[in-house]
């Protein structure tokens, strides 16, 4: 797979990625390799990614606790603390090796340690593939609210080696599907129309795949690094998919959503508000339903539910002035941002997820 180049960092896959990472890990460069990982990933993931690491840099393994729950400042004080006791510096490197929470935690730590020190993103999830490792942003969970804390500073690289999506269960595989989906509704229809039967899907086509999926992202965050304008149409599904991420972390006594998940059911309701602003098109939108639901489970709300969700939209970070803001669709490949909703509307989208 070709090479995409990002603001200041290029994106490599597969044995490209090893010995451009080979080319970056000299002795010359960095003084100490850090490795984060977390459980899962340090059983899964670490042994065959030490085995095509050729360095001569001295390493050291972060483990850390699987799960969105541990994506908080907590989290990153014993990790800021590991790099102190075990004589980080400021030339030394963080390898981040996981899925979203890594990479987004990680890239943190890396970036307030010391006042910045490098990283590098090796993604081992499909979601983090296709999304997280992309674009620069990096933050943790402020209690149950998604991503309040952050910054967007860019990785050395970021190495795609989608040898690791074979130790992933079906629901991650699904969770990043969910973004994958989006990059076409959002940026390219024919990308879109690849999903509609992925009974073919094989693993060459898989590949192909993800790799437009970067593309597509890369593409948008070159034009808006700092989310000012375009690069908001990448929150669409996001503004009510987080909020419902949230509600379900809040609640000890719900089953958490993978970020998939959530996303999935928030580009349903997002796209009935498109089609209730006549945007979209009724066919369309009945697409759009008919192919999310094919591949994610209905989630069941209560009206105490869906009304704790709606007040959590008040914490959603492209909102301005008080006013909550939607990026909706126009049609299947084209999204418009900065969009007002009725909150009248919004419980009408949340009827119409449970027809």
């Amino acid at each position: 797979m070709q090479t995409i180049s990002g603001n200041n960092y290029d994106i490599f896959f597969g044995a490209k990625g090893y010995e451009s990472l080979a080319t970056i890990l000299l002795p010359s460069h960095y003084s100490k390799i850090f490795i984060l990982v977390d459980e899962n990933t340090s059983q899964y993931c670490l042994p065959y990614f030490l085995s095509n690491l050729a360095t001569d840099i001295e390493i050291e393994i972060i483990e850390l606790e699987a799960g969105e729950l541990h994506k908080n400042i907590t989290t990153c004080t014993e990790v800021w603390g590991a790099l102190s006791e075990l004589r980080a510096d400021r030339k030394s490197i963080v390898l981040n090796l996981g899925g979203g929470v890594i990479s987004d935690l990680g890239g943190f730590v890396a970036c307030t340690f010391m006042r910045g020190i490098d990283f590098i993103t090796i993604p081992t999830t499909l979601l983090s593939m296709v999304d997280a490792a992309i674009g620069g942003k990096n933050g943790v969970d402020l209690e149950h609210l998604k991503n309040q804390i952050g910054l967007i500073r860019e990785p050395k690289a970021v190495i795609i080696d989608t040898q690791f999506l074979s130790t992933l269960p079906a629901n991650e595989m699904r969770s990043g599907l969910a973004e994958m989906l989006k990059h076409g509704l959002i940026y390219d229809a024919e990308h879109w129309n690849k999903f509609k039967n992925l009974k073919t899907l094989n693993t060459d086509y898989l590949e192909e795949l993800i790799h437009r999926s970067i593309q597509i992202k890369n593409e948008i965050v070159l034009q808006d690094i700092y989310e000012s304008n375009v690069r908001k149409v990448l929150n669409f599904g996001h503004t009510l998919g987080h909020a419902i991420e949230s509600y379900f972390l809040a609640k000890n006594n719900e089953t958490t959503l993978l970020h998939g998940e959530a996303v999935a059911a928030g580009m349903i309701l997002e796209s009935f508000l498109s089609k209730e602003q006549k945007l979209l098109s009724q066919e369309d939108y009945q697409e759009i339903k008919y192919i999310i639901n094919e591949l994610f489970e209905r989630i069941s709300f209560s009206n105490e539910t869906i009304a704790t969700i709606i007040d959590l939209l008040h914490f959603d970070k492209k909102n301005t002035f008080g006013e909550i803001q939607f990026v909706l669709l126009e049609k299947i490949g084209t999204a418009t941002i900065n969009r007002n909703v009725d909150k009248t509307l919004i419980y009408k989208a949340f009827e119409d997820y449970k027809c």
